[in-house]
């Protein structure tokens, strides 16, 4: 953001005007029931997410210009639309607007909501006149509406022409509305608390407790929100929700590469304590901030000072009490971070947590949200190899608690256990002692920094005893607890303080326990890990819970299932539910040596082509590149304008994405505007008959190879022409998958037949489906399916989920007979580096590189021999 001079161009990118958002601001700060309905209609946030998309790669691309970056400020339309947006990024020289240009997708909209309403996935821009030109091409490239509404001024004023009607509807001093403005007194008014002291039942059962509390939604499996979402699109994700051979939910932190040729990157983590508001707010507030700290610390970061958070307030505030709670919170998060020394350096807020419900008793009444703090904690990654997963990674060794509690505390208000019994308790968990929690995240980070941490879990929803089934669960593994006889039985295992859990060697607890200790870090031992997945607990001589890994781990699914089946084929998800009590850690097998690339020779150049809507460009260039390839950016639309051709060009990859937003089934837009224009269907027809030439296509690419005939061969008729389809789930599917590569005459796939291999799976059409079986009867004895979906035990499947879509046989993807062109729907393009994959078996840890590089190297391979 550099600031405005006259004459510089105001520009509006990206989506054109609706009426969504309209009065959003006064809805919002309504509680929901009062406002009218068309008031609460327009206020509906409605997204295109192909547009932000798009309106990224405009960004990007000037950005990536460096000093010739045609973009002189920028700033995202949100509350308040254009009269918000154009005004703050002219001040304070002000400009003049004409209402006219801005792109409309609605004509009747009123000259007020023009100016006034909030519609998405659209940025003001200052550009200089003399890029205009270079600034409309590359929004031409891209498709993306770019408006050119006005020019700065430097008479201080905003004035809003609209040509339409021949009149100013606004014409204001900036300084009036932006400069300073006076201070607001808020009256809070505090209410008293009505809190009982927890009461369990005298008979509970460790058991029966667990049975409650690993069912409740904020404890079990989140498996029913992360296979429905794209966890490794951009190739950059090095640490995702799911963790282990299982790839079950409960990751603590997420990391994400700066770039694919380095290992430096970005940690982010979550805190949430909202039931913990109900009894003190700014307990609550301290134990969020504690929570993103003991889930962000199992990443390598810089140090705990380059620890930023954005802060979300979720707060009925009107309603009385909860203004002043929120300023009890909102003074703790001040204090706690201070002591801490780390920073909130931005946030948003939701005031209007309230809404007027029919009661019980048919009356209405007013039901809110309990006051909630959210936390987004991120840090600079210098190493985003050094990440601990809560995994438990071998048998053998010793799990220690590091007790972040502040003197040994252990308090159920506010907890999992409290409210699956439906109470909240009157004393609940605090962040005391902010120093014992800075130094255990420094001895932590040093640990980790060591390779001395096997695996590591915070202790949080659930409290002890769920954290430490987790890490059984993540690592199909048996566990032994020894509970000591202090405090309440109830009170150790499910209370939910701030600790950590660490899995070491052993050999090592001696020396890991005294790090904690001698800062004055409490640490124990709480038992070890077993070869028998079973869990045992015992409390001096008593044995208060066995049962096995399997049957614990079912319960904690067991509300996740349930969940699923309402979002996808029931049958699936029963299928599912069946599978994974029996699932082991993949049989992964090579029957190569992974080497690292070795270049000798010029650069072959290869096209990575890409479609509006395509999202796995970055990706595919940078695998390419690091096997020894020119990569080059090529949309369609460069094709069809002439702007350039394949010629000179040994390889073209397809790549994934959602090109046109899959509205017309996937890739079928695409294959569209290849088909339909004679200048790229010409190009395409004279490169794939160059027998100099191959061609990849991943995901969406896989499915535009199919449509377009070139895998399995173009000698079929239309109807017979296999094609990608809906998978047999209903839904859109992200695993981490298992495939077996096939013998096959692909070139990309030399030498790598027999070998078993995971790798990422992104999308929702997927299964393939030959419209006459003769055909694939025919790809079948002809070997042109390359690979195959497959079990845990590495053979050819149609089980789900091991097989994510229902393809018959396992086909995962086809090529032709001369083995040029081949079509996947999984992304090897997302599993080349080691750090991509969302699990490698430990001894593969000494690889040289990932076995999915070899796919590209055979591709440089063949060029150099053609």
């Amino acid at each position: 953001k550099h600031p405005p001079e006259i004459g510089m161009k105001v520009v509006k990118l990206g989506g054109p005007a609706y009426r969504i958002g309209m009065g959003g601001g006064a809805a919002s700060s309504m509680v929901q029931g009062e406002n009218v309905a068309e008031l609460d209609f327009n206020a509906v946030q409605r997204g295109d997410e192909e547009m932000e998309q798009k309106v990224n790669r405009v960004i990007r691309a000037c950005v990536e210009l460096g000093d010739l970056n045609p973009i002189v400020s920028i700033h995202d339309q949100g509350a308040g639309g254009n009269c918000n947006v154009l005004k703050e990024i002219v001040e304070p020289l002000g400009a003049r607007i004409d209402l006219s240009r801005v792109q409309l997708g609605d004509p009747t909209l009123s000259a007020l909501e023009v100016w006034g309403a909030e519609y998405q996935e659209n940025d003001a821009l200052l550009v200089r006149a003399e890029h205009e030109a270079q600034f409309r091409s590359l929004c031409e490239r891209e498709k993306v509406p770019v408006s050119f509404v006005g020019e700065v001024t430097g008479d201080g004023r905003i004035v809003v022409y609209d040509a339409r009607t021949d009149s100013t509807p606004v014409d204001l001093d900036l300084e009036s509305v932006l400069g300073d403005m006076p201070r607001k007194t808020f009256h809070l008014d505090r209410v008293d608390r009505k809190l009982e002291p927890l009461s369990l039942p005298d008979a509970l059962t460790v058991r029966d407790a667990l049975d409650r509390v690993l069912r409740l939604v904020s404890v079990g499996s989140k498996r029913f929100l992360t296979n429905k979402v794209d966890r490794s699109v951009t190739g950059l994700i090095a640490q995702q929700q799911c963790v282990g051979a299982l790839q079950l939910t409960m990751a603590d932190v997420g990391v994400v590469a700066q770039s694919h040729s380095g290992i430096t990157g970005i940690a982010t983590a979550i805190g949430e304590q909202p039931i913990k508001g109900i009894i003190d707010p700014a307990a609550m507030a301290r134990m969020t901030i504690g929570e993103a700290l003991t889930n962000i610390v199992w990443a390598s970061v810089s140090d705990i000072t380059g620890i930023k958070c954005s802060g979300n307030w979720m707060y009925a505030a009107k309603l009385p009490g909860e203004g002043a709670d929120m300023y009890d919170a909102a003074l703790a998060v001040r204090d706690t971070m201070i002591e801490l020394g780390v920073a909130i350096d931005g946030g948003k807020d939701s005031l209007s947590m309230a809404a007027i419900a029919p009661g019980l008793d048919g009356n209405d009444e007013t039901v809110k949200s309990p006051g909630t703090f959210v936390v987004s904690a991120y840090a600079a990654c210098p190493d985003i190899t050094l990440t601990v997963t809560p995994d438990i990674k071998q048998t053998g060794s010793d799990l220690l608690l590091v007790d972040l509690s502040g003197g040994g505390h252990n308090r159920l208000g506010g907890s999992a256990l409290a409210q699956v019994y439906g109470q909240v308790g009157d004393e609940t968990p605090d962040m005391n002692n902010p120093d014992v929690v800075r130094s255990a995240f420094l001895v932590t980070q040093e640990l980790i920094s060591k390779r001395r941490i096997l695996a590591g879990h915070d202790r949080s929803d659930g409290g002890l005893i769920t954290s430490i089934l987790e890490m059984a669960f993540a690592g199909d593994t048996g566990i032994e607890l020894g509970i000591e006889l202090r405090n309440g039985l109830f009170d150790q295992l499910f209370s939910e303080e701030l600790g950590l859990i660490l899995e070491v060697s052993a050999e090592d607890t001696t020396e890991i326990a005294a790090a904690y200790t001698s800062k004055g870090i409490p640490c124990h031992r709480l038992g070890q890990t077993t070869n028998t997945k079973s869990v045992v607990i015992r409390q001096g001589s008593n044995t208060v819970l066995q049962d096995t890994v399997c049957a614990l781990r079912a319960i904690w699914e067991e509300t996740s299932y349930q969940l699923d089946r309402l979002q996808a084929d029931p049958g699936c998800v029963d299928e599912e539910r069946a599978v994974n009590r029996q699932r082991t850690a993949p049989s992964y097998g090579l029957s190569f040596k992974p080497k690292i690339t070795v270049l000798h020779t010029a650069r072959p150049k290869v096209a990575i082509l890409r479609e509006e809507g395509s999202n796995g460009d970055r990706e595919m260039a940078s695998a390419f590149y690091q096997a020894g390839f020119e990569s080059w950016d090529i949309s369609t639309s460069d094709l069809a304008t002439g702007k350039t051709t394949l010629d000179g060009f040994s390889g073209v990859a397809f790549v994934g994405g959602f090109s046109f937003a899959d509205v017309m089934d996937s890739a079928k837009g695409w294959a569209g505007v290849i088909r339909y224009n004679e200048c790229v269907l010409d190009q395409m027809r004279s490169f794939r008959d160059r027998s100099d030439t191959f061609s990849l296509g991943v995901c969406n690419g896989c499915q535009l190879m199919a449509l377009l005939g070139w895998v399995p061969g173009d000698d079929l008729p239309g109807e017979s022409q296999p094609r990608f389809v809906h998978n047999v789930s209903g839904r859109f599917e992200s695993r981490f998958s298992t495939v077996r590569i096939e013998k096959s005459p692909s070139i990309m796939l030399t030498a790598m037949h027999e070998s078993v291999l995971g790798v990422w799976v992104a999308h929702g059409e997927g299964r393939a489906f030959f419209p006459d079986d003769a055909v694939r009867q025919a790809a079948e004895s002809r070997n042109l399916i390359p690979l195959r979906y497959a079990d845990d035990k590495g053979t050819p499947t149609e089980t789900y989920p091991h097989n994510p879509n229902g393809s018959p046989n396992g086909i995962a993807g086809l090529c032709s007979e001369d083995g040029r062109h081949l079509a996947m729907m999984p992304h090897p393009e997302r599993t080349f580096l080691k750090w991509q994959w969302g699990w490698m078996p430990r001894e593969w840890d000494s690889l040289e590189a990932s076995p999915w590089l070899r796919m590209f190297q055979n591709a440089r391979t063949w060029c150099d021999q053609v």
